[in-house]
C-alpha cells in the first residue's frame, strides 16, 4: 500500500511539477518578450527619429549610426543594440554578433518588420560567460537611403533564468516533502489498519493450530472491531463444536470397545455350542450338516470382525503401539503366499513371488503379517483367477511389497478410498473369501504407525497394484512419493494400437 501510494504521488507530482513549471516558464518568458518588443519598438521609434533629424551633409552616416547605438545602449541598461550595416556591423561595447541566429540575420536583411527570437547572448570578454537572451530584430531607415538597415535589441534574460531556476528547486523540493508526508501518513495509515488485520491472522493461525481459547481485542465499533467480534464468535463457536465432536468421537471409540468386549463372552459360548454340534452332527443328514458349517463359517467371520473392531479402536484412541524387531520381510512374505495358496488352488489362481536380497527392517511382524495378508487375500478375491504377484525389492532407506492382480480392477478416482471402512468397489459383488471390510482400513493405520505409505492403483479390468513401504530403520521418514507407479503392462494395454510395438509386436524400449 505505502509502495502504491508513493508510485501514485511520485506520478502525479511529476505530471503536476513538469505542468506548473512549463506554465510558469512560458508565463515568464511571454512577460519578457512582450516587455522586450514594447522596449524594442520604443527605443527604434526614438533612434528613427533622432536618424531623421540629422544632417548627413555635416555628419557621417556610420558616425552617426554608432553614436546612436551607443546612446540607446547607455540609456537603457537593459539591452544591446547591434545596427547592420552594408559593409560592417555596428556593435555595442562588450557584444559578440554571434548573439544573433543567422536565421534572424537572413529574415532581417530581406523583409520589413518586427521580429523576436530566443538566443544565447555571448560577450565579447573572456570573464564574463554566455547566458540566454531575446533578440529583437527590425529595420532602421535612413534619409537619402532606398535600402534600410538591420538593427537587432539583444535582451538577456539572466533575471527571467534565475526565476526560473527558483521556480523549479521551489517545486521539486516541495513535491520531494510532498511525498515524504503522504509516504509517512499511508505508512501511519496503513500500519493503523494492517496491525489488527496481521493480529487477527495470526490468532486464525493459533486457532487453526488447536489453540481453540485464543481471542482477539475488540476496540470500537468499527469494521475492524466487528471483524475481531465475529472471529471470535467462530472461535467460541469451533470450540464448542469441536469439543462435541471429541466428546461425541470418545463416546463412539469408548462404545466400540465396550461392545466389542461385551460380545466375547456370549460369542464364547456361541462358539461353544457350534463346536459342539459340529462334532455331532449327523452326516446323513445334508441339511445339518449345511447348517452346522454355515453357523462355523459365519461365527468365525464375526470373531474375525470383532477383533478388527477392537483394532481400529486402539487405532482412533492413540493407544496402539509397535513391537519392533529385525525382520526379513522377505520371509514373511513367503510365509503368507504360502498360507494363501490353498486358497489360491482353490480359486484356480496361480501365485507368482519375486523378491530382492537383503529385505530386513525394523518393523512390526505381527502387523506387516495382517498387512500382506489382507493384500494376498484382496488380490486372490478379486483377480478373476488371473496371475497374482507379489514383489519384494529394497534400497537404502526402505523395503517395499508389491501385489499386483489382473482382476476387476477400480477407477483412479477410487484410489484413495479403498482404504475407506466397509467400502466396496462394487457393493453387488458376493465375497468369496468373506473379509470384514476393515482390512484395508486396519492396513493403512498398520503402515502409518510404522511411518511407512500404502498405496493403491487401479483400472477397471486391468486389475489393481497395492505397495507397502516401509523405512529400514524405525522412526525414519521416508523421502520420495507415495503414490504408486503405474504397471508397465497396463501402459502398454492403454497405449494405442500400434505405438508400443514395432512390426514384429515386440515391445520397443522404453
Amino acid at each position: 500500500m505505502v509502495t502504491t501510494t508513493l508510485v501514485a504521488t511520485i506520478i502525479v507530482l511529476l505530471l503536476a511539477g513538469l505542468f506548473l513549471i512549463r506554465q510558469v516558464t512560458s508565463g515568464i518568458l511571454q512577460a519578457k518578450q512582450n516587455a522586450a518588443v514594447a522596449e524594442a519598438t520604443t527605443s527604434l521609434s526614438r533612434i528613427q527619429d533622432q536618424l531623421r533629424s540629422t544632417d548627413l551633409r555635416t555628419a557621417s552616416l556610420y558616425e552617426r549610426l554608432n553614436q546612436l547605438a551607443d546612446e540607446a545602449a547607455s540609456q537603457s541598461g537593459q539591452y544591446h543594440v547591434i545596427i547592420q550595416g552594408p559593409v560592417s556591423g555596428l556593435v555595442s561595447e562588450g557584444i559578440s554578433v554571434t548573439s544573433i541566429p543567422k536565421a534572424l540575420q537572413d529574415t532581417a536583411s530581406t523583409r520589413d518588420g518586427m521580429w523576436a527570437q530566443p538566443t544565447t547572448v555571448r560577450y565579447t570578454t573572456a570573464d564574463r560567460p554566455s547566458e540566454p537572451g531575446l533578440v529583437v530584430a527590425s529595420t532602421l531607415w535612413a534619409p537619402g537611403e532606398s535600402k534600410g538597415f538591420p538593427i537587432y535589441f539583444i535582451f538577456p534574460e539572466t533575471q527571467e533564468a534565475e526565476t526560473i531556476d527558483l521556480v523549479q528547486r521551489v517545486v521539486a523540493i516541495t513535491g520531494c516533502l510532498i511525498v515524504i508526508a503522504m509516504g509517512a501518513a499511508t505508512f501511519l495509515g496503513t500500519r493503523a489498519i494492517s496491525a489488527p488485520v496481521r493480529q487477527a491472522s495470526i490468532s486464525a493461525q493459533r486457532v487453526a493450530a488447536g489453540r481453540l481459547d485464543e481471542r482477539l481485542p475488540v476496540r470500537g465499533t468499527d469494521d475492524l472491531a466487528r471483524l475481531a467480534v465475529s472471529m471470535n464468535e467462530m472461535a467460541s463457536e469451533l470450540q464448542r463444536r469441536i469439543r462435541e465432536l471429541e466428546e461425541l468421537s470418545s463416546f463412539q471409540r469408548q462404545f466400540v470397545s465396550d461392545v466389542s468386549h461385551e460380545l466375547r463372552t456370549p460369542l464364547t459360548t456361541v462358539r461353544m455350542a457350534a463346536d459342539m454340534l459340529r462334532d455331532a452332527r449327523d452326516e446323513t443328514d445334508p441339511a445339518m450338516v449345511r447348517a452346522t458349517e454355515l453357523l462355523h463359517d459365519e461365527l468365525e467371520r464375526f470373531e474375525s470382525l470383532l477383533a478388527d473392531l477392537l483394532e481400529i479402536s486402539r487405532f482412533d484412541a492413540g493407544a496402539a503401539v509397535l513391537a519392533l524387531d529385525e525382520t526379513d520381510v522377505a520371509d514373511l512374505v513367503a510365509d503368507e503366499v504360502d498360507a494363501a495358496r490353498p486358497l489360491a488352488r482353490r480359486m484356480e489362481t496361480p501365485l507368482v513371488v519375486r523378491t530382492g536380497t537383503d529385505a530386513t527392517a525394523e518393523i512390526d511382524s505381527r502387523r506387516i503379517r495382517r498387512i500382506l495378508r489382507n493384500l494376498v487375500a484382496n488380490a486372490l478375491e478379486h483377480g478373476e483367477g488371473r496371475p497374482v504377484e507379489v514383489t519384494v525389492d529394497s534400497d537404502d532407506q526402505a523395503v517395499a511389497v508389491t501385489v499386483r492382480d489382473h482382476g476387476i480392477g477400480f477407477e483412479l478416482w477410487q484410489s484413495e478410498q479403498v482404504f475407506a471402512r466397509f467400502w466396496r468397489a462394487d457393493p453387488a459383488r458376493v465375497r468369496t473369501v468373506g473379509g470384514t471390510g476393515l482390512g484395508l482400513a486396519i492396513s493403512l493405520e498398520d503402515a502409518h504407525l510404522h511411518h511407512g505409505w500404502l498405496s493403491a492403483w487401479g483400472m477397471p479390468h486391468q486389475g489393481a497394484q497395492f505397495r507397502l513401504t516401509v523405512p529400514r530403520r524405525a522412526g525414519e521418514e521416508l523421502t520420495g512419493s507415495p503414490l504408486p507407479e503405474v504397471p508397465a503392462d497396463a501402459v502398454l494395454r492403454a497405449l494405442p494400437p500400434g505405438t508400443g510395438h514395432g512390426e514384429e509386436g515386440a515391445p520397443h524400449d522404453r
